[in-house]
């Protein structure tokens, strides 16, 4: 049994892997340290192969473009280097609706370019005051990386640096430890063993801030909580789509789509619309209340003024206690298991009676509500309200925090359901994502436009590279709810 390590042979195979600067110093230490040996033991061996790679995941270059979004509308793209010659890349995302304690996309405000939307200085802090302050450091260790930067930025709301310009860094070091790593994000991020595919939250009717029609709702889902496997609930809900279009087509609503891909046609009510969506289940072969579920996201943040909420397409306003009776009559009619942000963010009460009224048959998911900030969510938690936390990365604007909060939720049962925004890039971090942290639900958006489905495709790229590893949430995705 060979219990020695040519020395010359393993400084030529380290002088050919290494390509930086950071690689050809771990090279000179390991030729100074073995100087005049022919023959080192397996032990020295390992111990300078694991400083290598050390070294090889060390980050060299950070570098960040302006791009554009799925509204037209600029944003970042980070890429981020290492020492082994792989690459991390990633986009980052933006809401039409937001909360108001959302951290701060940084807009550069200069109304000659892209009429004020511009992110030349988010961009501009990625490659300067990030980048010194991260080159160097091992791509692995996240929490430690999101910190520097938590710091180099110094305020609440990522209001110097900008969420756009940390969070474009974050989800680039991820992907290029993961690629370093040799595993798929979802794998690096969550380990081993069997995972979860989210039921998907499907919205195929838009309104509210999504759609120029007259809906105050603000998006329609569909949720094929019966489905045997993802690939199954994403037939579902694209046969539901098309139904949906045939329908609309015959009664003579415009098929066109808003921001997220579903259709938005002008309805003189919120039941009608959740009728049609009954109607195209039903046509496709699917059964409401069983094969599918429906759930909303009321954004009420964008109708509520004056302490009243103005439902302008039915002409009505209601106090808090009267909206939740509202919502209480929706649920009672249609088989909805899900209502995001029925109450205004700073209607704490509204949100405690909502909670009273329905929380323990319907998740009630916090978006606004929470803006994934553990500090927010803890209160709430604290205050019992909600059941339910919506996950969206660039709210908080780092992976480190985005993952404490999903953290938090689970230790308190609430959900988790993963979300993409209104303005979305080719980039599928969360699809990763929502199989890594065993959220059990995403909503990316209707079955239209590539930059939804892009998010669809790599969810089943992951359950076929899972094959016997992977099943699908189903109704189990409502467990507070003790479905």
């Amino acid at each position: 049994m060979q219990t020695d390590v040519d020395v010359k042979q393993t400084y030529s195979w380290f002088h050919r892997n290494s390509n930086t600067t950071i690689g050809i110093i771990a090279v000179d230490v390991f030729s100074a340290t073995l100087t005049g040996r022919l023959k080192c033991n397996k032990a020295t061996f390992l111990f300078f192969i694991l400083i290598w790679r050390i070294f090889m995941s060390a980050i060299v270059d950070i570098f960040a473009r302006e791009i554009l979004d799925s509204r037209g509308n600029p944003t970042v793209e980070c890429d981020v280097l290492l020492e082994s010659g792989v690459m991390g890349r990633a986009a980052v995302p933006s809401g039409a609706s937001t909360g108001q304690k959302e951290a701060l996309e940084l807009r550069d405000g200069d109304k000659s370019r892209y009429l004020g939307k511009g992110v030349l200085k988010a961009v501009e802090h990625v490659n300067n005051q990030i980048a010194q302050a991260l080159i160097g450091i091992d791509a692995n260790e996240q929490s430690y990386i999101d910190k520097i930067m938590i710091e180099l930025d110094g305020t609440e709301n990522k209001g110097n640096l900008g969420a756009n310009a940390t969070l474009a860094v974050s989800m680039a070091v991820a992907r290029a430890a993961a690629e370093d790593s040799g595993l798929p994000l979802y794998r690096y991020l969550g380990g081993v063993g069997p995972m979860a595919l989210p039921v998907p939250m499907m919205n195929v009717i838009n309104g509210g801030e999504h759609a120029n029609n007259s809906l105050n709702i603000q998006e329609f889902m569909i949720m094929p909580v019966g489905a045997k496997s993802f690939r199954e609930a994403l037939r579902c809900g694209a046969e539901i789509f098309h139904a949906l279009k045939k329908l609309c087509d015959g009664k003579g609503f415009p098929t066109t789509v808003g921001d997220e891909g579903g259709f938005a046609p002008n309805l003189n009510s919120h039941k009608e619309a959740l009728q049609l969506m009954v109607e195209a289940t039903e046509a496709a072969g699917y059964k409401a209340g069983d094969d599918v579920l429906f759930a909303l996201d009321c954004a009420s943040s964008e109708f509520y003024k004056d302490g009243k909420y103005h439902l302008e397409a039915e002409g009505r306003s209601y106090t808090s206690a009267e909206f939740a009776e509202y919502l209480e009559g929706l649920v009672n009619e249609f088989p909805i298991i899900s209502i995001e942000d029925g109450m205004d963010e700073n209607d704490w009460e509204g949100w405690k009676l909502l909670t009273e009224k329905l929380g323990s048959k319907v998740q009630l998911v916090g978006d606004d509500l929470f803006v994934t900030n553990p500090k927010i969510l803890a209160q709430g938690i604290e205050k019992g309200v909600a059941n339910a936390l919506l996950v969206k990365v660039n709210q908080i604007g780092t992976l480190s925090e985005t993952l404490q909060a999903v953290d938090l939720a689970k230790r308190s049962r609430y959900a988790s359901v993963m979300s993409h925004r209104s303005g979305e890039t080719e980039d599928s971090t969360i699809a990763d994502l929502a199989v890594a942290t065993n959220c059990m639900q995403i909503k990316t958006g209707s079955l239209s436009r590539s930059d939804r489905m892009a998010k669809y495709n790599q969810l089943l790229r992951i359950e076929e590279e899972l094959a016997e590893a992977a099943y699908y949430s189903g109704k189990a995705a409502f467990y507070q709810l003790g479905k």
